[in-house]
């Protein structure tokens, strides 16, 4: 069974804790030992973030990690050779979360593969049109990769509905239209989609990401899916850390109690 699967499968009752850093950054070496510390320390499923020069969604910590990571050197393919070394040491599903463009110039089918061979199980493509999607769907269930499919507060229920009977692994909810960054709290009308998207009943289990910082937007979070998707936090603290992934799960452990 993909690892995707399998995690949300064994933990129905338990809330998860994902986080999201761009490889390459703050040094084109760390990913392997980035991955295998937030494993150890508790993580459950993690976003590898592959570097592109023009990041749509993302907001300016994680801009300016990317744009390290490409003068680190950082690539596609630097990236599967470091995922493949450390293949055999990782229990907990990994996902590449990249744009279009760069798995496009890669090839899909290649792409799709390699992730396989690397211990990959799910890619994220916040640029990828849905009826682009279904066309690549067949391509990497061939590989078993899932991929994962946003949702934000401006998608319509039929759309969602649309989503979650063509995917697999989860749904990841989007806090808010905005692009990624910490915030303080999740105001009344974030609360009111969470609560619209729970009363939909949907097969899919949910991920929440973009804005959790803090003990108040993790809680909601957790509240309201099946677990948390934390990005920008992380990313400055290990940057604040120099790498060093153990200094920023404390700081981060500091920071959500």
């Amino acid at each position: 069974m993909n690892k995707i699967n399998q995690l949300f499968q064994d933990n129905k009752d338990r809330k998860l804790l994902s986080l999201y850093f761009c490889a390459g950054c703050p040094t084109l070496e760390d990913t392997g030992d980035v991955i295998k510390t937030l494993q150890q320390r508790g993580i459950d499923m993690i976003e590898v973030g592959v570097p592109f020069s023009d990041p749509m969604a993302d907001g300016p910590v994680i801009q300016a990690a990317a744009t390290k990571a490409l003068k680190n050197g950082m690539t596609l393919r630097t990236l599967f050779s470091q995922l493949k070394a450390i293949k055999d040491d990782v229990q907990i599903p990994l996902i590449l979360m990249g744009y279009l463009n760069v798995m496009m110039q890669f090839g899909f089918e290649n792409f799709f593969k390699t992730c396989q061979e690397c211990g990959v199980s799910g890619a994220i493509i916040p640029d990828l049109p849905f009826n682009d999607y279904l066309e690549l769907k067949p391509i990497a269930d061939k590989y078993d990769i899932r991929i994962i499919m946003l949702i934000t507060p401006e998608t319509s229920d039929e759309r969602i509905r649309f989503i979650d009977d063509n995917t697999d692994g989860f749904i990841y909810m989007v806090s808010s239209a905005s692009t990624t960054g910490a915030q303080k709290s999740f105001d009344d009308a974030k609360q009111e989609y969470f609560q619209r998207i729970n009363a939909m009943n949907l097969r899919n289990p949910r991920m929440i990401g973009f804005g959790i910082s803090n003990k108040q937007t993790l809680e909601s979070s957790q509240a309201n899916a099946a677990g948390a998707i934390i990005g920008s936090k992380f990313v400055q603290l290990l940057s604040d850390a120099q790498g060093d992934a153990n200094v920023a799960m404390d700081n981060l452990y500091n920071a959500l109690s």
